[in-house]
């Protein structure tokens, strides 16, 4: 069982890396304003993710990547390492 869960959660940041890269793709962050970046990131990414996630049991592990997928799109709206922005500040 616990397996299913882990196939499943690989399965949704699978498709949430996808569709992320998609919207990178056509909609180029030098060129959208980082509102609407996070608007499109709230409406089209975020749901892909999240869709059954009631129902898995997180692990510190997954936890982890399931950030680090996140902010691998939202330092693409806008922020830049040099902004020293930290990833709360950035959720935010």
């Amino acid at each position: 069982m616990a397996n299913l869960f882990l196939c499943c959660i690989d399965n949704r940041l699978h498709n949430y890396l996808k569709i992320t890269g998609i919207l990178n793709n056509v909609f180029r962050p030098q060129k959208t304003l980082k509102k609407t970046r996070i608007k499109l990131y709230n409406t089209l990414a975020l749901p892909v993710l999240l869709y059954g996630s009631e129902t898995w049991t997180i692990t510190a592990r997954d936890a982890r990547r399931i950030t680090a997928a996140e902010m691998k799109y939202m330092r693409t709206a806008g922020y830049t390492w040099t902004d020293y922005k930290t990833n709360t500040q950035i959720a935010n």
